[in-house]
C-alpha cells in the first residue's frame, strides 16, 4: 500500500497516513471549490453568531471576519492554492485561515460540523444560481413574447399526431411555449421555499452543546427559518432532488421546442428560417445547413434527466443520517445548473432571429382540411347532432380528396348535397381566416386574444 504523509487538520485519531489513491479518491476540493464564496458568507455569519453568543470574543471575530474577507480575494483573484490533502473546500479555507490569523481561525469550526456546513453551503450556492436561471428564462420568455406578437395574424396548421387539425396563428403557438416556461417559473420559486432553510447549527448529527442563536444565524445569512430536525438537515438533499427535477422539467420543455424548430426548419416543412449563427454545415454537403443548437439542447435534456436519476439512486437507501455517499450529490447538480443555464441562454439569443415563412405555413394549413371541424361546428349550430355533423363533414373531405381540393374550394352545390342545412355563409367558416377569428374566448387562437395574452403575460413576467 503507498502512503502519503498527511496534514489533514482532522487526522490526529489516525496512526497511519491515508492511502495515496484513497487520499484522491475521496477528496472533493476539485469541484466543491465551486462554493468557496458561499463557505465563506456562511462563515462568517457564523463567527458573526458566535461572537454574539459570547463563544467568540469580538476580537477573535474581527480577525475571522478579516481573514475570510482576504480568503475571499485570494480565491476571486485566482491566487488562492488548493491542495488535495485538505479533502474539500471547507477544510483548505479552515487551514488557510489558521495559517493567517493563528488559533482564531481553529475556533471557527466550534458548534458545527462539516456536515451541516456543507449541507448550508449548497443551498446558498442554489439560492444564487436559481437567481441567475430565473433571469434566464425571464429572457426567454421575453423573447417568445416579442416573437409572437409579430405573429399574431400569421395562421399556420396545428397539429395533433403530427397530423394538420386545425388552424392556429404562430403567435398562438409560441404562447404554447410561454405558458411551459412560466409553470417552469413558479416551479423554481416554489422549489427555492424549500431551499431557503438553513441547516447550520445542526453541527454532524445531533446539533451542539454551545449556546448558539440558530435564528440569528438564519437571518444574517437570508434563511426563512433554521431547520427543525438536526437529523434531517445534514442528511436531507431533497431540495436538491426538487431543483433537478424542475429543470428536468425546463430541459424537456426546450427539447419539444427543439424539435419543432428542427421539424419547421426541414425542407419537408421549411416553416422557419433559422439564423446562420446557430446553426453549421456539412463537411461533405455544401448545400446542408443544421439546426445544431436545437439539436444540442434536444440531446442535453437526458443529460439533466439523468442527473435527476443519479440523485433519486444517491439517496434511496442511505440511512440517518449524513453519509460520505453524499459527496457525490455535487457534480451531478453542479452540471445541471450549468447545462441548464447555457440551453437557456442559447434560446434566449435564438429565438429573437427565427424567421416564419408566412405563405408556406398558410399553404400547409390549407392542405389539411383544418377548418373541417368548423364546418361541423357550423351544422351543429343549425340544430343538427353533431354525430350526425361529424359523418357529413367526413363525405365533404372525401369529396376534397378525390378532387385535390380544400373545403373552401368546393362548390355551394357540392356541399349541399350532403346536407340542405349548408347555405351562402357557410364560406365565412371555412376560410382560414374565418376559422381562428371565432376563437376568440380566452385561451384561444384569434389574433385579438393573442394579443390580450401576450399583453398579460408581459405585466406578470418575473422582472429583469
Amino acid at each position: 500500500m503507498t502512503t502519503v504523509n498527511s496534514e489533514k487538520l482532522s487526522s490526529a485519531r489516525f496512526t497511519e497516513a491515508t492511502d495515496a489513491f484513497v487520499e484522491v479518491f475521496t477528496a472533493s476540493v476539485d469541484f466543491d471549490q465551486r462554493m468557496a464564496q458561499q463557505d465563506i458568507q456562511g462563515s462568517i455569519a457564523h463567527a458573526t453568531m458566535l461572537a454574539a453568543c459570547k463563544i467568540l470574543t469580538e476580537q477573535e471575530r474581527d480577525d475571522i471576519i478579516q481573514g475570510l474577507t482576504q480568503i475571499s480575494t485570494e480565491i476571486s483573484n485566482g491566487e488562492f492554492v488548493w491542495s488535495i490533502k485538505q479533502e474539500d473546500v471547507h477544510m483548505n479555507i479552515e487551514a488557510r485561515l489558521t495559517d493567517l490569523i493563528g488559533i482564531a481561525g481553529k475556533k471557527l469550526h466550534t458548534g458545527r460540523s462539516r456536515n451541516d456546513q456543507v449541507a448550508t453551503d449548497i443551498r446558498l450556492y442554489l439560492r444564487s444560481e436559481i437567481v441567475h436561471i430565473t433571469a434566464e428564462l425571464s429572457r426567454l420568455q421575453r423573447a417568445i413574447l416579442d416573437l409572437a406578437e409579430q405573429h399574431a395574424d400569421t395562421i399556420m396548421p396545428g397539429f395533433t399526431h403530427l397530423q394538420v387539425a386545425q388552424p392556429v396563428t404562430f403567435g398562438h403557438h409560441l404562447m404554447a411555449w410561454f405558458e411551459m416556461l412560466s409553470r417552469d417559473q413558479e416551479r423554481l420559486q416554489d422549489c427555492c421555499k424549500r431551499i431557503n432553510v438553513m441547516p447550520l447549527g445542526a453541527a454532524a448529527l445531533a446539533g451542539t452543546s454551545y449556546p448558539i442563536d440558530r435564528f440569528m444565524t438564519a437571518e444574517l445569512l437570508g434563511f426563512s427559518r433554521p431547520s427543525a430536525n438536526s437529523l434531517d438537515s445534514v442528511s436531507d438533499r431533497d431540495f436538491a432532488i426538487e431543483f433537478t427535477a424542475a429543470a428536468s422539467l425546463i430541459m424537456m420543455h426546450l427539447s419539444r421546442f427543439s424539435e419543432e424548430l428542427i421539424l419547421w426548419s426541414s425542407a419537408q416543412f421549411d416553416f422557419i428560417n433559422m439564423p446562420d449563427a446557430f446553426c453549421t454545415g456539412s463537411s461533405i454537403m455544401p448545400q446542408k445547413k443544421n439546426p445544431d443548437v436545437p439539436e444540442l439542447v434536444r440531446g442535453k435534456s437526458g443529460r439533466v434527466t439523468g442527473h435527476l436519476i443519479a440523485l433519486l439512486m444517491l439517496m434511496k437507501s442511505q440511512p440517518l443520517a449524513y453519509n460520505k455517499d453524499n459527496q457525490e450529490d455535487k457534480e451531478p447538480l453542479f452540471d445541471t445548473v450549468d447545462t441548464l443555464l447555457n440551453c437557456l441562454r442559447a434560446y434566449a439569443d435564438m429565438i429573437p432571429h427565427i424567421q416564419a415563412k408566412k405563405a408556406n405555413m398558410y399553404a400547409s394549413a390549407k392542405r389539411g382540411f383544418a377548418t373541417a371541424t368548423d364546418l361541423a361546428d357550423y351544422l351543429v349550430r343549425k340544430g343538427m347532432a353533431f354525430r350526425d355533423a361529424h359523418e357529413v363533414v367526413g363525405l365533404a373531405v372525401r369529396l376534397g380528396l378525390e378532387s385535390s381540393r380544400d373545403l373552401s374550394e368546393l362548390s355551394l352545390a357540392e356541399l349541399q348535397q350532403f346536407s340542405t342545412l349548408i347555405v351562402a355563409d357557410v364560406f365565412d367558416y371555412l376560410t382560414l381566416e374565418g376559422s381562428v377569428a371565432a376563437r376568440k374566448h380566452i385561451g384561444g387562437t384569434a389574433p385579438d386574444t393573442v394579443r390580450s395574452a401576450i399583453e398579460a403575460a408581459r405585466v406578470g413576467l418575473v422582472p429583469r
